[in-house]
């Protein structure tokens, strides 16, 4: 349990730095600060995905509540308008936690109230709960007045003439279609009464969009007015969905949902903490279609190859999702084409995306970790199954090795060439306009662990493979030693120049001794290596994408679009990057139990312990490679979330 008590809740500052998340399994989700006080466009009560996963849509904004005790108003919201914070409901808020959904505790008046937020598993609602914490012979009402958008989660919207502000009342619910072609919203409630007087409420601000260099200014319709007499009935419901309920279904959701996650808060593990991260696992793992993904990131990111693969290794296969695992690499495998991956799933009718060059090989190596946690366990794979894995391993290395779009393609000493100007290919991917921030155009270094690694799998299923595995290392451990470093060049043969050699001094080294199956560096050039890079590049939130000193770096995450993304690779911190660099520092020490306890707790404690500071219960994307280390991006990351589960699942056990 993640818990907040007054002396947070009501420190404005340090209450909107925390932010919780609530998921539905098919995309759409909930979120918001610990008071309630939206600072993000994807702050909502309801984020509907209308094509699970995707075109998500800002139904629910959120709810404004008063609370009434013997007429005397106390208004529990909190939202930031010009120049102003109004109302000030935090000031109330005595306590917060997840529980294991958000609960918030109020104090006004004399009386205590509990809300409560879920939202129901594969549906697109979310159930608002509001219960009294103490007896009390005064008259006590409760408003509630809903804020709807209507929008794409991407956007805002603003006052205009073209909403439908009817209102289809019926005993218990209430409905409203604002605009044309996009979903009904049905509210069910058991208020004593509802208002249908509508609403504009204009210029809310959302700081943290302000901060992004974003539109950040949005005007919210409220439809109706629910009152609710809590002296008759301590229980006021909402429930707001695309779907009917009546509010007496509110209890059984509830139950259901608590039951869905049972098996996860009743796993056996040391730390209440590690706990929370098993439970975070499951808000990335979402249905699309008959099959299931991995969402990148909450709240903007969609389900994208690379991070899926990088992720799913944590969140599936170290939590024993294997049943998971099989449904994603199966489905991926239908998307090959020329021996690529796209990088994000195509949704139907559109064009894929074809911009990875390491989207395909995380695939290779995705799969032989599956079929290794497959062969080690108890679990059942259909042979149809495995040829079809193993059919699109060879599809992939096929088409890497005679030459696919960006002039991929393998070069003559076995390695990998890829690139080609305008185009970003590695995970290392910002690109604003025609500015490729880090194009690292020729033979990146962490590519050809991957090419080698997906090599080496190939081998165990068409022997062919192996000869050029061999070929290829030998040419990497002979091109890629930097002697004036003692580490790895960054990329070799830059812009497939002959010799043209990158020497920043970045992360994506690591890979070659940790991270992945198989080791391409051993011995004291590992060590070397494994120790230069704890030297310069760790931070309590992970590895910098870039030392400090170098040409170009830049040590916090800040600005607009431009000077974020001109930052994002040169110099921000990355906490996924803790895997492969955790899995090599205990290699080089031969994976010894003192290396592992060591590891966990000066590399990986931090991490556990950043679950109570941004997104709660989870790791944020990235943080500023300078100190404080200041998290940022999006507060709830799949592969950071799944590189942690995975070292302290398996690498660490």
């Amino acid at each position: 349990m993640i818990r907040f008590g007054q002396e947070v809740c009501t420190d404005l500052p340090a209450a909107l730095g925390k932010e919780w998340l609530e998921t539905n399994g098919i995309g759409g989700f909930a979120s918001s600060t610990i008071v309630g006080l939206n600072t993000r466009r994807y702050h909502a009560l309801l984020i509907a995905a209308t094509k699970p996963p995707a075109e998500r849509m800002v139904l629910l904004s959120k709810l404004e509540e008063t609370l009434v005790v013997d007429g005397q108003r106390f208004d529990l919201s909190a939202n930031q308008y010009p120049g102003v914070i109004h109302p000030q409901g935090y000031r109330y808020l005595q306590q917060f936690r997840l529980d294991p959904f958000p609960i918030f505790t109020y104090a006004a008046g004399g009386v205590e109230v509990q809300k409560s937020i879920f939202m129901p598993h594969g549906e697109n609602g979310v159930v608002v709960q509001y219960t009294m914490r103490s007896a009390t012979a005064r008259a006590v009402q409760l408003e509630l007045r809903p804020l709807i958008a209507f929008r794409d989660f991407h956007s805002t919207t603003h006052e205009n003439g073209a909403l439908n502000s009817h209102v289809q009342v019926a005993e218990g619910s209430a409905s409203v279609a604002p605009y044309g072609g996009l979903p009904t919203l049905h509210v069910s409630h058991n208020a004593a009464t509802i208002d249908t007087a509508g609403y504009w409420y204009r210029q809310f601000e959302y700081a943290l969009e302000h901060e992004r260099g974003l539109d950040y200014r949005e005007d919210l319709f409220n439809p109706f007015t629910l009152r609710y007499d809590l002296g008759v009935d301590t229980a006021a419901t909402v429930i707001a969905s695309t779907e009917r309920h009546a509010a007496l279904d509110a209890s059984g959701l509830e139950r259901a949902e608590r039951q869905r996650r049972m098996p996860i808060a009743a796993r056996p593990v040391r730390k209440e903490r590690v706990r929370a991260l098993l439970a975070a696992a499951d808000r990335y793992i979402v249905a699309r279609g008959p099959h299931k993904t991995i969402i990148a990131g909450y709240p903007w990111f969609g389900d994208w190859g690379r991070d899926t693969f990088i992720a799913m290794r944590g969140l599936c296969l170290a939590t024993g999702r294997l049943d998971v695992a099989r449904d994603i690499l199966l489905a991926w495998a239908q998307t090959v084409s020329e021996g690529m991956l796209p990088n994000r799933f195509p949704d139907h009718g559109e064009t894929p995306e074809f911009n990875s060059v390491d989207a395909s090989l995380w695939y290779v190596v995705a799969v032989h970790d599956f079929l290794s946690a497959v062969d080690t366990g108890s679990y059942a794979l259909e042979r149809t199954d495995r040829e079809t894995l193993y059919a699109a391993v060879n599809a992939i290395l096929d088409g890497y090795s005679g030459g696919t779009r960006f002039s991929i393609r393998m070069d003559a000493d076995g390695l990998l060439a890829a690139g080609q100007p305008g185009v970003q290919l590695t995970w290392m991917d910002a690109k604003v306009g025609d500015w490729v921030v880090t194009p690292r155009i020729g033979k990146p270094v962490e590519v050809q662990a991957l090419w080698l690694n997906a090599l080496q799998v190939g081998a165990r299923v068409a022997e062919h493979w192996q000869p050029i595995f061999t070929r290829g290392r030998a040419a990497f451990t002979d091109r890629f030693w930097n002697e004036s470093a003692a580490a790895l060049y960054d990329v070799v043969d830059v812009d497939h120049r002959a010799g043209a050699v990158d020497p920043s001094f970045r992360p994506n080294q690591v890979f070659a001794i940790g991270g992945l199956p198989f080791a391409l560096l051993k011995g004291p050039r590992a060590r070397q290596v494994v120790d230069a890079v704890e030297a310069q590049l760790w931070t309590p939130m992970g590895l910098r994408s870039l030392a400090p000193g170098a040409p170009g770096y830049v040590g916090h995450y800040r600005g607009g679009v431009r000077e974020r993304d001109g930052a994002y690779h040169q110099g921000t911190a990355w906490p996924w990057l803790i895997g492969p660099f955790v899995e090599a520092w205990v290699r080089v020490r031969g994976s010894s139990s003192d290396a592992k306890r060591t590891a966990r707790s000066r590399f990986v404690e931090p991490l556990i312990a950043h679950i109570s500071e941004a997104g709660l219960g989870n790791i944020s994307e990235i943080a500023d490679g300078d100190p404080p280390h200041t998290p940022a991006g999006c507060p709830f990351q799949a592969w950071s979330v799944g590189e942690v589960l995975r070292l302290l699942l398996d690498v660490l056990r």
